[in-house]
């Protein structure tokens, strides 16, 4: 098929894909909160835009898919916002998990970014008005990429990341590099992202690592302090379980009876009922919810037994990424569904980490195995080893921090290239 056929062909299942996305999520959105709320912040998002901003100035526009993306991108955001105070910023997030959490993030007018077609990428450029447009990692979205190349507005991604088995590497790419074209430049986390990007012809990218490493190198000098949580823990030595899933929780309940002198905070990804009632049925003695605990602390009516509790269940959001500094131990959810959460916010504090089978897209997962500062589990058997292993390990808590001390630095790279 010659290559003008095969993009238009590619490009109308492109059209013919976002609309049978629209149409699920919308059946989604009557039974499914995050569905309801995808639908529901996309309904009049021109006219919060109209009315935040003045699409006669110009503005930098950050987009995230997640909250894991806005994290990962945040110290550019910042740095330039430190850099230039003056600049307006405005930042989209296709998830709901990422817009609910940081809408009302003070650097920056925070928007859903509407589905990609072409009318919505005109009108929703000429809305913000970008003097330059900088995404996180992934999320290629042929119209609005198209209309920022046709206007000329400079389009980056940072920390990007890409493997072989990507269609933009495939025989039927030329659709999806002819969307990577559209890029001015892109600034990657490892050396096969550079080769396979400049092996269809895209020479204008860096090898410049992740700015993941910076965010959580400065989080871990200044944590939170949390008055409850060491309250909590008193002197006893305490594994963090961070981004948890009902397979996760399902391993580590086997771990307090064996250490009864350790104390467990499970912080899960997820906080519905549902799931917090399923984690206290994997930890049915000994286990407390945060909201319970500190509400009885507060009115001093705590009792010797909810001290005396080794679990601690976090049922709410936000808290995480300061929980890490009262490790020993931390063990990452995801890694039995999509692939784990986010390792170097543990690794940071020197917590040597434990995560399931599904990590290969993580570079800094295979790093860290590769030092002896991670392992992967897949059995019950497997996280006893690897979490009698870590315990007592301070050889692999020093490794774990000096890599993350290491690998900081992308976001001056970033920032130098992107502002001169």
């Amino acid at each position: 098929m010659p290559r003008r056929y095969e993009i238009t062909l590619m490009l109308l299942l492109y059209i013919l894909g976002i609309q049978v996305y629209a149409f699920i999520i919308r059946i989604f959105s009557l039974f499914n909160l995050k569905a309801k709320l995808f639908i529901r912040g996309r309904k009049n998002v021109y006219q919060q835009i109209t009315k935040r901003i003045d699409a006669s100035q110009k503005h930098v526009w950050f987009h995230f898919a997640s909250l894991g993306e806005f994290e990962q991108g945040r110290p550019v955001l910042e740095k330039l916002k430190e850099k230039y105070p003056s600049k307006k910023i405005v930042v989209t997030f296709f998830s709901p998990s990422g817009y609910e959490i940081r809408k009302n993030y003070a650097l920056a007018d925070v928007f859903y970014l509407p589905l990609d077609t072409k009318y919505h990428a005109k009108k929703f450029i000429d809305a913000v008005n970008p003097e330059m447009a900088i995404f996180t990692k992934y999320e290629f979205w042929h119209f609005y990429f198209k209309e920022l190349q046709v206007r000329g507005i400079p389009l980056y991604v940072i920390s990007g990341i890409f493997r072989p088995g990507q269609a933009f590497f495939k025989w039927y790419g030329s659709f999806y590099r002819k969307m990577l074209s559209a890029v001015t430049y892109f600034f990657v986390q490892n050396e096969e992202s550079e080769n396979l990007l400049k092996s269809i012809g895209i020479d204008q990218v860096t090898i410049n690592g992740d700015t993941r490493f910076d965010r959580v190198f400065e989080n871990a000098q200044t944590p939170k302090k949390l008055d409850l949580i060491e309250t909590f823990i008193g002197n006893s030595p305490t594994v963090i379980c961070g981004s948890t899933w009902p397979e996760d929780e399902k391993l580590l309940s086997a771990l307090p009876e064996k250490y009864p002198d350790w104390k467990f905070i499970i912080a899960p990804h997820e906080i519905h009922e549902s799931h917090i009632e399923s984690i206290e049925k994997h930890f049915p003695v000994g286990s407390i919810r945060f909201s319970v605990f500190s509400s009885q602390l507060n009115v001093g009516h705590s009792q010797i037994s909810d001290l005396k509790s080794q679990v601690l269940i976090i049922d709410n959001i936000g808290m995480l990424s300061a929980l890490y500094q009262y490790g020993k131990v931390a063990y990452i959810g995801g890694g039995f569904g999509a692939g784990i959460h986010n390792t170097l916010e543990a690794t940071a504090f020197g917590l040597p980490v434990i995560f399931g089978p599904k990590y290969d897209k993580f570079q800094e997962a295979k790093d860290l195995i590769a030092l002896g500062a991670a392992r992967s589990i897949s059995t019950t058997d497997e996280l006893i080893i690897a979490f009698y292993d870590f315990k007592d390990n301070t050889k692999a808590a020093i490794i774990a921090k000096q890599y993350v001390k290491d690998k900081k630095g992308a976001t001056d790279q970033i920032i130098s290239t992107i502002t001169k």
